[in-house]
């Protein structure tokens, strides 16, 4: 049964479309098909994002890096800690330099160009880190993954949401975030069958696999459609109709859907261009919807990697230890680990289905809600293991089911919403520059939180001090997200800016016409048929 939920705020009317189930039609079982190779950039990032989280329980990687380890495994150094930190940041470094060329390729060459670009850039750096030969080399291996995964990470998404059927957008945009929790959990099984080796393959073997992924995606997208307002941007509006007919209708032109979003998507972006003629980052700040916006797509990128999360995925390791876990068993770790990995890919892959189901904004506000509660009570626990002097494992154990809990609650919001809910909320015209500033917005936060989390974690009197901050910090998160975020649910990408910036930013497409003059069209053409027929000779 199906539930919806109205907490009063703006919501605009979707338009009534045929109802269509992808599973009984060709043409969209192959889009959807083909989608899978658009996501493969959500896995890659999950798997480039946690390999350096994993390498730190393998013993070979730390005494390749960091030889002191070989001699003291507790070695507790503020310059080992630093050079760390340098090189976690690497890949957010060279994620956030990609700032100023990853949206002028996706719009001038195309969404598919910048990720064959990002993919090549990608598998050089993969082969540059398995190879290495030293620190220095590592780093810049991580930093042109990081380069090359900005351009492909942004790029899939604005393509995978710009192809799918208005229907199905919802489930599919909002699955292909949760699939960084794939990539991070095949890195994390990958993992557990190479920590036996006693030689630096015990890294370099996932290392180097991390090339895989970018080499299935910069294979397959050259199979993958472009996107028909990409197409329409470029006054290539015939191709753009054949291709939304092809993937949407079966490659009937007449369809009443395929006309009215090619209609709706010429008319905005031919609104949007008198009004813009060329779009640029200030234009976020000269409407008030635009401002609402900007406000909104920062918030997505704090949220998603400043309310503690990040120091269970980056240094899973030290949380072990501050929870009374001191066995030196890599395994145990990364099973439990790759426990928690799969236990998120579940919740989000369910979230991401039933988005259209409870709507964007009321599982934000129980994502947000939980993530406080979660917190306060990891709190609670590890002040009072704490306070036993770390002798009381039952508190020290406990920790780790409010720890499993933040993730719940967490998956369920910004999983897959962090990018799905990001592209629904931009207009074309700025959804590529949208995405660069949410995308540099993450980088930022990451490369601030790897540089402070661990230092402030070991630096303060006590770890529930720092647990308490995150508290505080994510009620001020919920307050924000009850007052800021509005429902998306079921208008198309195009009707969705009625919302932000009035009924005037949007091409006023009236359903019902299109569907009489798509069955006037119709009806002419059999008439033409039939007079060609009757007309023709016949043979004697």
């Amino acid at each position: 049964m199906s539930a919806d939920f109205d907490f009063g705020f703006d919501e605009v009317e979707a338009p009534r479309f045929r109802r269509v189930y992808w599973t009984k039609e060709p043409h969209l079982r192959k889009l959807y098909g083909l989608t899978i190779i658009l996501m493969v950039a959500s896995a890659t990032t999950g798997y480039d994002g946690m390999l350096v989280n994993i390498s730190q329980h393998i013993r070979a990687w730390n005494w390749f890096f960091f030889p002191e380890l070989k001699e003291n495994p507790d070695l507790i150094d503020p310059i080992l800690d630093s050079k760390l930190a340098i090189l976690v940041n690497m890949f957010n470094i060279g994620s956030v330099l990609s700032f100023f060329i990853t949206p002028y390729i996706a719009d001038n060459f195309g969404r598919r160009t910048a990720i064959l670009a990002g993919c090549s850039l990608m598998i050089c750096g993969g082969f540059l880190t398995a190879f290495c030969t030293g620190y220095g080399m590592y780093m810049g291996g991580r930093f042109m993954l990081g380069f090359g995964n900005s351009l492909s990470q942004m790029a899939s998404p604005l393509l995978l949401t710009e192809i799918c059927h208005p229907q199905h957008r919802g489930p599919v945009t909002a699955i292909y975030n949760c699939l960084w929790n794939a990539g991070a959990l095949l890195v994390s099984c990958l993992a557990l069958g190479t920590i036996n080796i006693m030689n630096d393959y015990s890294w370099r073997a996932i290392t180097f696999l991390q090339v895989v992924p970018s080499l299935v995606q910069f294979c397959g997208v050259w199979f993958v459609p472009e996107s028909p307002r990409y197409l329409i941007s470029k006054d290539r509006h015939e191709e753009a109709l054949r291709t939304l007919a092809k993937w949407h209708a079966g490659g009937d032109v007449n369809n009443a859907t395929v006309q009215f979003e090619f209609r709706e998507i010429k008319e905005t972006i031919r609104i949007q261009k008198e009004t813009d003629r060329a779009s640029k980052y200030v234009d976020f700040v000269r409407t008030r919807g635009n401002r609402r916006r900007l406000a909104i797509i920062i918030s997505l990128g704090v949220i998603s990697q400043y309310s503690g999360n990040a120091i269970f995925s980056n240094y899973m390791n030290v949380i072990y230890r501050g929870a009374g876990i001191r066995d030196e068993n890599e395994r145990q770790k990364l099973a439990m680990s790759a426990g928690k990995i799969l236990l998120d890919l579940i919740v989000t892959v369910t979230a991401a289905l039933n988005v259209d189901r409870f709507g964007r904004r009321p599982l934000f506000l129980i994502s947000t809600c939980g993530m406080v509660l979660s917190m306060a009570c990891w709190t609670v626990t590890g002040a009072l293991f704490e306070n036993s002097g770390e002798t009381n494992m039952v508190w020290g154990y406990t920790q780790f089911g409010f720890i499993w809990l933040f993730g719940i609650f967490y998956d369920i919001g910004f999983s897959g919403l962090l990018v799905a809910y990001a592209l629904e909320i931009l207009p074309f015209h700025l959804r590529a520059k949208g995405m660069m500033i949410m995308n540099i917005t993450v980088q930022a936060v990451l490369a601030l939180g790897n540089q402070t989390n661990k230092l402030a974690w070991e630096r303060l009197p006590n770890h529930w001090n720092f647990m308490l901050f995150y508290t505080l910090w994510d009620l001020g998160q919920m307050v924000f997200v009850w007052f800021f975020y509005v429902e998306t649910k079921g208008p198309t990408l195009e009707e969705i800016a009625r919302i932000f910036d009035g009924d005037e930013a949007v091409a006023n497409i009236d359903m019902r016409q299109v569907e009489k003059e798509v069955f006037h069209n119709s009806e002419h053409e059999d008439y033409l048929r039939r007079r060609r027929r009757e007309s023709a000779p016949r043979a004697l």
